[in-house]
């Protein structure tokens, strides 16, 4: 396995776990967030990666996580992805969600996809991969590949070899991948969607993506956001989301 340098910026529940995973198969990773390196340094020291700020997590890179929260995509210092080389993948993981965590973006509203929308914020393009797993599922549910329970997350973008790259980042989180086609087409792997924290093999997940149809995802995202007290009261979120996608 080559040694790759990998910037991851948020170390939530997903960029927490793809630096833990990356760092252990012997990776250059390095983390930071929005409180600048100190903050990360704790993390950093556990897990075997390098403590910097958004700064040091993007130069010299080799591929780009960016785990934040979706608004928060507005907040990052102008012209951190300026000088990116065209072969770098920047990884966009995040989802949105009005109302809930935060305001709504007219654009998006209006019907242009979630990651077309980072990556003209980034002034970048940017690769779908991890934001269709829930927190449990990524915390607990890795497996080594070839194992027959594996689930498998859907990757999207524009590139065929930076898309294998991404695709092979994933493998070694611990999940298999399904090409989710062109960043355009990410929508299918949105909020709200059949493919959406769904716990799916690759199989299955394939049919998931393809039984998307274009703006019911919001329109049941939206819902749950409304309900999410009582939903969330009587069965899980992997449930929940099983359930919004049984209903036209």
């Amino acid at each position: 396995m080559i040694e790759v340098k990998i910037g991851v910026i948020g170390i939530g529940q997903i960029g927490g776990v793809v630096a833990r995973e990356l760092a252990a198969k012997g990776h250059d990773v390095r983390i930071a967030n929005s409180r600048g390196a100190d903050a990360v340094k704790e993390m950093a020291e556990e897990i075997g990666a390098i403590a910097t700020d958004v700064w040091g997590a993007v130069e010299g890179a080799e591929a780009i996580v960016l785990s934040i929260p979706f608004a928060a995509v507005e907040q990052l210092p102008r012209g951190l992805f300026a000088d990116i080389p065209e072969n770098v993948p920047v990884i966009d993981t995040g989802n949105y969600y009005p109302g809930l965590r935060e305001a709504r973006i007219a654009e998006i509203d209006n019907g242009m996809v979630e990651s077309v929308w980072v990556s003209q914020k980034l002034g970048c393009p940017v690769y779908k991969a991890f934001n269709s797993i829930g927190n449990a599922s990524i915390r607990d549910g890795r497996r080594p590949a070839g194992a027959p329970d594996r689930f498998a997350l859907a990757v999207a973008g524009d590139r065929p070899e930076l898309k294998a790259i991404v695709r092979d980042l994933v493998d070694q989180v611990g999940f298999d991948t399904v090409d989710g086609g062109t960043l355009d087409e990410s929508w299918r792997q949105q909020p709200g969607t059949p493919a959406y924290c769904t716990d799916y093999t690759a199989d299955m997940l394939k049919e998931a993506l393809a039984k998307a149809v274009r703006g019911k995802g919001p329109e049941k995202r939206d819902y749950f956001v409304a309900n999410m007290t009582q939903i969330l009261a009587e069965r899980s979120y992997l449930e929940a989301n099983r359930l919004l996608n049984t209903v036209d």
